[in-house]
């Protein structure tokens, strides 16, 4: 039963407004949800959540299984495939050379509010597994893409985000304002952030940020275990060179340059 406290709807709330929040309630959702369920999550009204429904399913937003719950529909995942698509299709096949090179996880990630959004990754069967995903969101303190995207940010917006309650998703993760000021710091002056289990055990990420007309407009990233600490310093030039290419590329000079 959804709690009446939270299947009230937002007085004045459009439809578009509504439909939004149903869509919402999958962020982070790891399986289908029932109308119930995103009715309690969308703090929405059962009989609208299962009008709104209705209506995303039969537009192909929504799609329903066997077992009447609800998970993101195709169309969803079409549209979302437009969402920087130029930035995507440049620097995919120097992300596929990089990992070809390394065979190691190769991602790449934009900053969304206060969140690395990631939107493109290549990975091998074999590779340990990662938790970023295409289309998921990580927090930016926590993984090294992140901390390059919040290092490119104005003063007060990074003072803000700091000023936040950070979560901690390992028990290394930094989260004291005054030590990640102070790690940001060092990402501005080295211009790369390389991290120590900070978003999973066992693992080690590293990163370089991607510009374009002199802003940071995205950041490349390796993942591997953290044992390897060592390789750091062999693949920074492999990583950097793959980077050079994406902003040639980004520019729309010859992506054909010398090794």
């Amino acid at each position: 039963m959804v709690p009446a406290a939270e299947n009230q709807a937002q007085p004045g709330a459009s439809v578009t407004s509504r439909a939004l929040a149903i869509l919402a309630a999958f962020e982070n959702s790891t399986g289908s949800l029932s109308v119930a369920r995103i009715a309690q999550k969308a703090h929405l009204p059962l009989s609208t959540t299962y009008r709104l429904v209705r209506e995303l399913e039969e537009w192909g937003g929504l799609r329903k299984g066997s077992d009447g719950k609800y998970q993101i529909g195709f169309r969803i995942w079409e549209l979302g495939q437009l969402a920087g698509r130029r930035l995507r299709d440049r620097a995919h096949p120097f992300l596929q050379d990089l990992f070809d090179l390394t065979h190691e996880n190769v991602h790449m990630a934009i900053r969304d509010g206060m969140q690395a959004l990631y939107v493109d990754k290549v990975y091998g069967s074999r590779k340990m597994p990662v938790v970023s995903r295409i289309g998921g969101r990580l927090p930016m303190h926590a993984t090294a893409v992140g901390r390059v995207l919040l290092a490119a940010q104005p003063e007060w917006f990074i003072e803000a985000f700091l000023q936040r309650e950070l979560e901690a998703p390992t028990s290394k993760t930094v989260t004291d304002p005054k030590l990640l000021a102070a790690i940001i710091r060092d990402v501005q002056r080295d211009g790369f952030s390389v991290t120590h289990e900070q978003m999973r055990a066992g693992m080690l990420s590293m990163a370089l940020p991607v510009s374009y007309n002199g802003q940071v407009v995205a950041s490349v990233g390796l993942v591997f275990d953290v044992i390897r600490y060592r390789e750091v310093q062999r693949l920074m030039p492999l990583l950097q060179g793959t980077v050079d290419r994406i902003e040639i590329a980004m520019a729309g000079s010859p992506t054909r340059i010398q090794a």
